[in-house]
């Protein structure tokens, strides 16, 4: 099973999940209407410039590939240090090594900005930032073995977070906000791998995706880290993109993922987020849910489309800026500023 694919054996992950009881039955204190006839009731919120969030995807990937232990891995990790401080956050960072599908260590660092760090109730938004090293989809053979410039499958998700805490310089929070760029999300086995290239000690795939997030989410447990709620962007710009309620987002947030999505559809970008339920992935919400035992959602597109259910580029060499759409990313990032602002108003 691929990390970020759909879970074909449902029996097995049914059967699997039977032992686990979700960790929270409702997420208190965000917006007062989940299901139902009523419309949510909508607070002021600042506007999400896509103009803006798309120029930090473009700087993301003028630093190239950002491939771990590469330069432009350190040099882009700088910049998105030095971008968060300029909006205000307070930034910490998590430096560690991890094993490789193939058992080679590699460098993690992980990087976190914090908003009102003085406030005890939060909220948590996450992304990954890495670039795949590996083209291992693209359609052409000859690219397998080149990194990917991650425009959408890493710097969407940044961008986005980057451009809400501008958005959040505008209009207070009566609550805080971390943010946490993980790493080493997309380095799992490439799918040219011979099996005996994979480490024994980690014999099942899965195990080599999210790597930065599952350290994240044990140091969280192990410091009594805490948050209502978290919510991981993946993929959040790409054309075409359609935002369905990912199985793991359900089973342990149900209530958020019925707020985001009916927001959405309020605000107007319900072609964007349907409100049906899609297969279960393996991204960075499952540690922290399972690990960090905070109610995490999702928001990954699904795409029916040839060889990948997550768009065109998915993991190949187009993976570019030219095919990010700023109306996507304005989606999202519009319906998470309003889910933040009306939290805001319910906590007065």
């Amino acid at each position: 099973m691929f990390r970020k694919q759909q879970i074909i054996h449902y029996t097995l992950i049914i059967v699997a999940m039977a032992s686990i009881q979700p960790i929270f039955s409702s997420c208190k204190g965000h917006s007062k209407k989940a299901d139902g006839p009523d419309t949510i009731a909508i607070a002021p919120a600042p506007e999400f410039v896509a103009d803006s969030a798309m120029s930090y995807i473009k700087a993301q990937c003028e630093f190239g590939a950002r491939v771990p232990g590469s330069a432009a891995h350190e040099a882009c990790g700088n910049w998105i240090v030095a971008k968060f401080k300029e909006l205000g956050a307070t930034v910490g960072e998590q430096r560690t090594e991890l094993r490789g599908y193939d058992g080679q260590l590699m460098p993690c660092r992980n990087i976190s900005a914090s908003v009102g760090p003085e406030q005890t109730d939060r909220i948590l938004i996450t992304a990954h930032w890495d670039s795949r090293a590996w083209a291992d989809n693209d359609a052409d053979a000859a690219n397998h073995r080149q990194p990917v410039m991650a425009a959408n499958d890493g710097a969407s998700g940044v961008a986005v977070m980057l451009e809400l805490a501008r958005a959040m310089t505008t209009q207070d929070l009566n609550y805080g906000v971390d943010f946490v760029c993980f790493d080493l999300e997309d380095q799992g086995t490439p799918q040219w791998a011979e099996p005996e290239e994979a480490d024994a000690e980690l014999a099942d795939e899965g195990d080599y995706w999210c790597l930065g997030s599952r350290y994240w989410a044990e140091q969280a447990y192990a410091t009594g880290y805490s948050a209502r709620y978290a919510i991981n962007l993946d993929m959040v710009g790409g054309r075409g993109a359609r935002f369905e309620m990912e199985g793991f987002s359900v089973y342990y947030a149900s209530p958020l993922v019925n707020m985001v999505w009916h927001l959405a559809e309020q605000l107007g970008y319900g072609d964007y987020f349907p409100i049906r339920k899609a297969g279960y992935v393996t991204d960075d919400h499952v540690p922290v849910n399972q690990l960090a035992r905070i109610p995490a959602i999702d928001i990954i597109p699904h795409q029916n489309d040839g060889d990948s259910s997550f768009g065109p580029t998915w993991h190949t060499v187009n993976d570019t800026p030219e095919n990010i759409d700023p109306a996507v990313l304005k989606a999202v990032g519009q319906t998470l500023l309003q889910l933040l602002y009306n939290d805001n108003e319910s906590d007065k």
